[in-house]
C-alpha cells in the first residue's frame, strides 16, 4: 500500500469486515450462513442432476431451470466462502484484483439471473397464448441463445465496472470496507476523486435491469392472465395458472430481497449498519436456498423424479 500526494491510499488490497458490530457474534454467525450455504449447494445440484437424468423434463422451462441452479450456485459461491473465512479464521484481507473479481461476478450473474428470468417468462407466454408454435419458437437451440443472450447482456452491463474502478478511482481514503464482500457502491465510497460517473453508472445499472426487466416481466404475464381468462372453465384456468406459480415464486424470491435491501441501503440511514450487511447477504441466499424448494414442491415433474429416488436410495440392497 502507497500513499498518494493528496495522502489518500493506493491500496494494493482492502480489508472486509465482515459484519460491522458483530464481530464478536462471528463464529456463531458462521453456524447460520454455512448450514444456509449447504442447503443452497444442495438444493441447486439436486435440481441440475434430476434435470440430467430425467429425459421427460428436457424441455424449455427446465433448461432454463439448469441455467437458474448454476447462476445461483455462482451467487452463493461468490461470496459465502470469503465470508466463512473471515467468520472461521479471520481472513479479513483481499486482494484489489480478487475484490474486483468478486465484485463483477456477484453483480454479473444477478443480471444474468434477472435475464433468466425474463426468458422464462417469454416461454410461459408462448405456451400459454400461443401453444400450438411453442415447440417452434422454443426449440433446445433457441433456449441455448436466450441463455447466452442474458449472460452476454451480464458481462456487456457489468463488465465496465471493475474497469471503471481501476482507471478512474486508484486512491481511497482507507482500505477498510464496512462490508463482506466487495459490493461495488462500498468500494466507491471510499474513494477519493470523483465518483459521479460511477454513481450514474450503477444507478443505470440498476433501473435497465431490475426496473425494466420486472415491467417486462409483468407485461407478460398480463397478456397471460389475459388469455387464461379466456378459457372456458374454472378447472382449466387453474391448471394453467398452475404451470405459471413456480416462476412467479421464484421472481418473488428473487426481486424481493433487493428491492428490500435495495430501498435499506438508499433510504434507510437510521438502520444499523449490521442489519444492512445481513439483508445484503441474505438477498443473495434467500433466491439459492427457496428457488430449487419451490420448485421441487410446486413441479409434478420434479417432486415425483425427487420421491422415485429417495424411495430407491431407501430399499435395502
Amino acid at each position: 500500500m502507497f500513499m498518494s500526494n493528496n495522502a489518500c491510499l493506493v491500496p494494493s488490497s482492502f480489508w472486509l469486515t465482515g459484519i460491522p458490530g458483530l464481530q464478536s457474534l462471528h463464529i456463531w454467525l458462521s453456524i447460520p450462513f454455512s448450514s444456509m450455504y449447504l442447503m443452497a449447494i444442495v438444493g441447486n445440484v439436486t435440481i441440475l442432476a434430476v434435470i440430467t437424468v430425467e429425459r421427460s423434463l428436457h424441455q424449455p422451462m427446465y433448461f432454463f431451470l439448469c441455467m437458474l441452479a448454476v447462476i445461483d450456485l455462482v451467487l452463493s459461491t461468490s461470496t459465502m466462502p470469503k465470508l466463512l473465512a473471515i467468520f472461521w479464521f479471520g481472513a479479513h484481507n483481499i486482494d484489489l484484483d480478487a475484490c474486483l473479481a468478486q465484485m463483477f461476478f456477484i453483480h454479473c450473474f444477478a443480471t444474468v439471473e434477472s435475464g433468466i428470468f425474463l426468458a422464462m417468462a417469454f416461454d410461459r407466454y408462448v405456451a400459454i397464448c400461443d401453444p400450438l408454435r411453442h415447440t417452434l419458437v422454443l426449440t433446445h437451440a433457441a433456449v441455448g441463445r436466450l441463455g447466452l443472450a442474458a449472460l452476454f447482456r451480464g458481462v456487456l452491463y457489468i463488465g465496465p465496472l471493475p474497469l471503471m474502478i481501476r482507471l478512474r478511482l486508484p486512491h481511497y481514503r482507507t482500505q477498510i470496507i464496512a462490508h463482506s464482500y466487495c459490493e461495488h457502491m462500498a468500494i466507491v465510497t471510499l474513494a477519493c476523486g470523483d465518483t459521479t460517473v460511477n454513481n450514474l453508472y450503477g444507478m443505470g445499472i440498476g433501473f435497465l435491469v431490475l426496473i425494466l426487466d420486472s415491467l417486462a416481466i409483468t407485461a407478460s404475464y398480463v397478456m397471460i392472465f389475459r388469455a387464461v381468462m379466456g378459457l372456458a372453465t374454472p378447472e382449466a384456468r387453474l391448471k394453467t395458472l398452475g404451470t405459471c406459480s413456480s416462476h412467479i415464486c421464484a421472481i418473488l424470491v428473487f426481486y424481493i430481497p433487493i428491492a428490500v435491501s435495495s430501498l435499506t441501503h438508499r433510504f434507510g440511514h437510521h438502520v444499523p449498519p449490521h442489519i444492512h450487511i445481513l439483508l445484503a447477504n441474505f438477498y443473495l441466499l434467500i433466491p439459492p436456498i427457496l428457488n430449487p424448494v419451490v420448485y421441487a414442491v410446486r413441479t409434478k415433474q420434479i417432486r415425483e423424479r425427487l420421491l422415485y429416488i429417495l424411495k430407491a436410495g431407501s430399499q435395502p440392497k
